[in-house]
This record gives C-alpha cells, sequence and structure tokens, in this order.
C-alpha cells in the first residue's frame, strides 16, 4: 500500500455526557481512540443544556488527538461517519456560526408545559399518526418553538450575548449531527439524516420529509430545517483548512440506531438494548412502518438511498446519567469508576431500590 493512502475510517460519537473519536482499520479493529467528558449545565431545575461551541470544539480536540496518538495522516482517513445524541437542538447564524443560545438537551423538560397544552388543543394522536412520536418534550419541536420564541422575544439576551445583529433570515437549525456536519465542511452543508431527522417530532415518517403542519404547528419556518438525506451516503467533505485534506463524510445515525446496526440487527424482530446516559430498547421492523398499541416509538432505524428501515423504541431517560449525578449532584462518589468498588463490598442491596425518576 502506498505511503499515505486511504487505510482507516473516522468515527465520531458524539453522546450527552461526552464526545468520542474513534480510528478503525480496515478490519474492523479499533486502532486509535480520544475522548472528553462534556460540561452539563442546569440553569434552573429540569432544563439542561450543552455549550455547541464546546461540542465542537471538544469534537475537533478528539479528531486531532485520535490521529497524533498513533501518528496518522489525515490522508489515510478514507472517510467519516457520524453518530450523535439524538433531539438535543440548536439555532445558529449562518453568515456568523455562532449559535444564539446553548442547545437544548433531550432530557431537559422545560417545554412539558408546551406539550401539555398541544395535549389539551386535541394534537396528540396527529402529531403521533404523522411522526410516529409521543407528544413529549423529549423531541426537538418544542425545543426549537422556545429557542425561537426566545430569540424573538429576549433581544437583551442577545445583546448581551453580543448577538444584538441577529438576522431572523440567517438563523438556521438543527439537531448535534447538523452542528457537527455543518462544521466540518467549513459551513457549506446543512443537512440531517432521516434516522435523527425522525426524532424531532417534525418529520412525516411515512415520506421521510418535513411536515408542513407540523412546521406551521409549532412556528418553525421550513427554510430554516436542515435537508433531509439517507443515512448511508456522502454528506459532504472535510474543508481543507481543518485537516489538510477532504474526507467523505458517508454516513449519519442517530446514537441509538447506530447501535442497531453495530449489534447486526439488520432483520425484522432483532433488537437491542443499550446502557448509556439512559437506557433504549431497540427492535428492527424492516421496511415496514410498524404502530405500536404500547405507547412504543415508531421510527427510522436507518436509511440508504433505495430503501428504509423502520424500528419501534422504548426509552428511560436516566440511567448511567444517575452516576453522574451522584458525583456531581450529591457527591456520593468521586468517579464514576468507583461505583464498581462500593457495589461489590455488598452481597445485595437487602431490599432496596432506586427508581431513577429524575427526568
Amino acid at each position: 500500500m502506498a505511503a499515505n493512502a486511504p487505510q482507516y475510517v473516522l468515527a465520531l460519537d458524539l453522546g450527552t455526557t461526552g464526545n468520542r473519536a474513534i480510528v478503525f482499520d480496515a478490519q474492523g479493529a479499533v486502532v486509535s481512540q480520544a475522548y472528553k467528558e462534556l460540561t452539563q449545565h442546569y440553569p434552573q431545575p429540569g432544563w439542561l443544556e450543552h455549550n455547541p461551541e464546546e461540542i465542537w470544539q471538544d469534537t475537533y480536540t478528539c479528531i486531532q488527538q485520535v490521529l497524533e496518538n498513533k501518528d496518522i495522516a489525515a490522508s489515510e482517513i478514507a472517510a467519516i461517519g457520524l453518530t450523535v445524541q439524538r433531539e438535543t437542538c440548536l439555532l445558529w447564524d449562518k453568515t456568523t456560526g455562532k449559535p444564539l443560545h446553548n442547545a437544548i438537551v433531550w432530557q431537559d423538560r422545560r417545554t412539558a408545559p408546551m406539550c401539555h397544552k398541544l395535549t389539551e388543543q386535541g394534537q396528540a394522536q396527529n402529531i403521533q399518526e404523522r411522526t410516529g412520536l409521543v407528544l413529549d418534550a423529549y423531541f426537538s419541536a418544542t425545543k426549537l418553538a422556545w429557542l425561537l420564541d426566545w430569540v424573538q422575544r429576549d433581544s437583551e439576551a442577545l445583546l448581551q450575548a453580543d448577538r444584538s445583529d441577529v438576522d431572523l433570515d440567517n438563523v438556521i437549525a438543527g439537531t448535534v449531527d447538523t452542528w457537527i456536519l455543518w462544521h466540518l465542511t467549513g459551513g457549506q452543508v446543512h443537512r440531517t439524516d432521516h434516522s435523527n431527522a425522525s426524532r424531532t417530532m417534525l418529520m412525516n415518517l411515512a415520506d421521510g420529509d418535513w411536515d408542513q403542519a407540523l412546521l406551521d404547528l409549532f412556528g418553525i419556518p421550513a427554510g430554516m430545517m436542515p435537508q433531509i438525506q439517507p443515512s448511508m451516503g456522502i454528506f459532504g467533505k472535510t474543508d481543507p483548512q481543518l485537516l489538510g485534506v477532504e474526507i467523505p463524510i458517508a454516513a449519519i445515525f442517530g446514537d441509538q440506531q447506530a447501535a442497531l446496526f453495530a449489534h447486526g440487527c439488520d432483520r425484522p424482530g432483532m433488537l437491542k438494548c443499550t446502557y448509556g446516559t439512559g437506557c433504549f430498547l431497540v427492535a428492527q421492523t424492516g421496511s415496514e412502518l410498524k404502530r405500536s398499541q404500547n405507547q412504543l416509538l415508531s421510527t427510522v432505524a436507518w436509511t440508504t438511498k433505495t430503501q428504509r428501515n423502520y424500528a419501534l423504541e422504548g426509552a428511560m431517560f436516566t440511567t448511567g446519567a444517575c452516576i453522574q449525578w451522584l458525583r456531581d449532584g450529591i457527591k456520593l462518589i468521586s468517579s464514576a469508576a468507583e461505583t464498581e468498588s462500593l457495589a461489590c463490598q455488598v452481597a445485595d442491596t437487602n431490599g432496596v431500590y432506586f427508581v431513577p425518576a429524575l427526568s
């Protein structure tokens, strides 16, 4: 093989509690890894935000570190794949690249009253039929509506944040994948994939495009939203000023859909359960859109140019996040790893149960 010929794949795993870069060789073996923990911001009880600039800077730092760890040249990376925390969303100015507010994280509950009001208006069934999702603050739609309302009414806050010159015609929206893709491509590409778009509560699950009726319901201009494309396919190339070369970005998945794919759940009836920040049970349903009778979510698993795969999902929001709360919230432990040694000191829980109803 010629020196510096493309021989590796770079995966970016951008989660709720941290960002990771992993380099794989042609056989799928891990060659190098880098990780940075992400700061959690709790401005009010029930609210959770991330700094979008930190997400991007940590991502870029991890990319540089993962290459430096094994002296890998950027020209040796054949392609980049991106998997991200879902539903978390933000607004930014496309002319300056500056976010207008912190990203609102999927666990954030500030828009629960908005959801309650929409339920009282009889919108819950309409939304579920169109999106496959239950009407909940978990998803992006009400978060984006809140952000837009904040931008339009809080000019004083924008002035304090040096955003006084914001033109709403230049404001664009996106989930974490869109934000990072935009940066990787030097601000040239404003896109998302079906798996992430299906978690916004704004995409019509049947046709795979933004639902105009829902955009109108939440007051979100269609021109603000990213273009939706299949999960597998070229989204763009890295800005050569970033790494010195243009590297194709060849796949984007929501994190739970990526886990489903990685576990080989490529046929209807196969399912996986992931224990991370939350706990997510996802079942592949193939090309057939299944509707649950028990409040499971219907969602996109992944798409190609010729095929769309669906899934059913059940979620528990607070799993690994409990460990972070034990460490940062009540200072019971000093590190996540400490929980293992503590648990091994006793034979059982002596009848004590902990229900993580923290969201």
